[in-house]
């Protein structure tokens, strides 16, 4: 897939797009710096920094809820903890300053973070809403008889020197703030942030291209944890001394439910939901509505945002995406490659060609569950550099086969790769070379699609190389977001990203699935050029006939979970007992031949 031109450097292109994404954060940074302690006084600088200190809070929630779409009910704990560190670090005359206290501030929070990822690792949706409620519950009873370090003998904590006023502090706090954000920027770009987005959206395909599910997880608590034990001490900076009261998990709640309403993936989301949460308040007490009617209203509002299926999305999440849709359909994209293709070759000893090497071998393969047998006793083998299609009537059991293989389903019998035992979870077969597309698409919308196939291929590719990727498949181009895209351009994406991280083997599991015909013979085509173009070995399942004659050199066939042909793709289509598994007979099915799964 080389060109001859040379590509940009890739440190120079990633520098580039940062540069891009931070760009306007900067530059509002900057307005704000000079502007607000310069025009207001300062009662609206308390309220202003109120709001500044907040917006770390919500975007510790940004990353757990905003990114992995984990519930989370107990940053205000993570802040506490952030809080009485700095408190400590105050009493104790740590040296460093404030700042350093800040920093530990953040690192004493990321063991509690840990701490309640663990059940993250096994519990979804309102059971782990209802764990993480429980840690906060938990934290509220021991810190709540406490009183803050200094408290009893008025020794507040000492604010970063040269930020000691009002509009000091206030420059201190959106400064800091910049710099968490410029750091998500950094690490949303990275693989690990790129996962995590997937991770929200399937974690079955994530682990499909390599990630490990469990540290994505334990990841993305400990970053949330730190970024709310910054908040923490932010908090408490500006107002010297605090109390566990601010820190409740009410407060968590309240938190979340803002979080949900407005979004708070990014950094503009963010900010608005900082702000409302600290000022809101005010605002309703200025017009002589009490405060607690706050909390009742956007608990309400939160309710109904995910009643309405939208999950944890908020509405600057929906603008968002309304906007790149629009955007998209102004956009006129290349013509997609011509889908007249030439049908593959069948090589004359396709199905026994024993004197090439196997890329996939499958031997003894049986899966059951409990007492049916979904894959009984299954061998073969895929050669290198082949495409190889797996079909079989619906419930054949093709799919399941594909799950044990790839470690999602447990099984008896041996797989190998290249001639070596390959076992362990989907993620290290995956990183081993052994990689795997679904029927159902895990396509996450919020991606781009340069970045799907970037983290789809667990690499980087070149921009021209990637540009070659999407081209050869026609899928859109890299800046357009995969939420504004058709099911079809999907499918074809989540095949060139797979493709471009170069496998050893690589199982096809209906592809074109929601493909109109046109892109199902270009499909065809594409599936069939793979091994030479990039020396990836492909299976194959498919139910599509024309498709498959068009893609493989040699097909298995399996009914009930067994191997009934195997052989090129005339003669196997031919076989009398292919077609009465695929047309019916009359013959009643031999004990043990249950039908289950595909």
């Amino acid at each position: 897939m080389a060109r001859d031109e040379p590509a940009e450097p890739e440190p120079a292109l990633a520098w580039r797009r940062v540069a891009r994404a931070v760009a306007l954060p900067a530059a509002v940074t900057v307005v704000v710096l000079l502007v607000v302690p310069a025009t207001l006084g300062h009662y609206w600088i308390f309220l202003l920094t109120s709001g500044v200190v907040a917006i770390p809070i919500m975007q510790s929630l940004g990353v757990i809820t905003g990114r992995v779409g984990v519930i989370s009910l107990c940053q205000m704990s993570f802040a506490m903890i952030g809080a009485w560190v700095v408190g400590w670090c105050n009493v104790a005359e740590v040296p460093g300053g404030f700042a350093a206290w800040m920093v530990l501030a953040g690192l004493a929070a990321v063991p509690a973070g840990l701490l309640i990822g663990l059940p993250a690792l096994r519990l979804r949706g309102v059971n782990l809403a209802i764990a993480t409620f429980t840690f906060a519950t938990a934290v509220d009873v021991v810190f709540g008889p406490l009183q803050y370090p200094g408290a009893e003998n008025f020794s507040f904590v000492t604010r970063p020197a040269g930020f000691t006023s009002d509009g000091g502090y206030f420059r201190f706090a959106v400064i800091v703030v910049a710099l968490l954000f410029v750091a998500l920027a950094l690490l949303d770009r990275s693989r690990l942030g790129a996962s995590w987005l997937e991770l929200r959206y399937s974690e079955r395909g994530a682990a499909a291209h390599g990630t490990n599910v469990a540290r994505g997880k334990l990841a993305a608590f400990a970053v949330s944890a730190f970024i709310g034990g910054v908040g923490g001490a932010l908090l408490v900076g500006q107002a010297g001394s605090t109390t566990p009261t601010a820190f409740s998990s009410q407060i968590s709640l309240t938190y979340f439910a803002i979080a949900v309403v407005i979004g708070v993936r990014h950094w503009d989301a963010a900010v608005i939901a900082g702000l409302t949460g600290a000022l809101m308040p005010v605002l309703m007490d200025a017009v002589h509505v009490p405060q607690a009617y706050v909390k009742v209203l956007f608990g309400v509002l939160a309710v109904l945002v995910i009643a309405e299926g939208r999950g944890q999305l908020g509405q600057s999440e929906i603008i968002r995406a309304r906007r790149q849709a629009k955007l998209a359909r102004q956009h006129t994209t290349a013509a997609r490659p011509p889908a007249t293709v030439t049908p593959r070759t069948p090589r004359p000893d396709a199905a026994g060609d024993h004197d090439r090497p196997t890329a996939l071998e499958i031997r003894d393969l049986t899966v059951r569950f409990g007492t049916v047998t979904a894959v009984d006793d299954v061998s073969f083998a895929v050669p290198k550099g082949s495409v190889v299609g797996l079909i079989g009537p619906n419930g054949a059991g093709k799919s399941t086969l594909i799950n044990a293989a790839t470690g999602f389903t447990p099984c008896t019998g041996s797989v190998f790769l290249d001639g070596k035992p390959i076992t362990g979870p989907p993620h290290r077969r995956a990183r081993a070379g052994l990689r795997r597309s679904f029927q159902q698409l895990r396509v996450p919308p919020t991606l781009t699609a340069g970045r799907f196939v970037s983290t789809a291929a667990g690499r980087t590719p070149h921009a021209d190389e990637l540009a070659e990727y999407l081209d050869w498949f026609g899928c859109p181009p890299a800046h357009l977001p995969i939420g504004t895209m058709d099911v079809g351009s999907r499918r074809m994406l989540e095949v060139a990203g797979l493709v471009a991280g170069r496998p050893s083997m690589l199982l096809l599991d209906e592809p074109a699935a929601g493909q109109g015909a046109r892109e199902r013979r270009l499909l065809g085509g594409r599936i069939a050029q793979i091994p030479e173009r990039t020396g990836t070995s492909v299976l194959l399942v498919e139910h599509d006939l024309e498709l498959v004659r068009l893609a493989c050199e040699s097909l298995i066939v399996i009914d009930f979970g067994r191997v009934i042909a195997h052989g090129d793709p005339e003669s196997v289509l031919a076989d009398p007992e292919v077609v009465r598994a695929y047309l019916g007979s009359a013959e009643a099915p031999s004990p043990g031949r249950t039908p289950v799964g595909n």
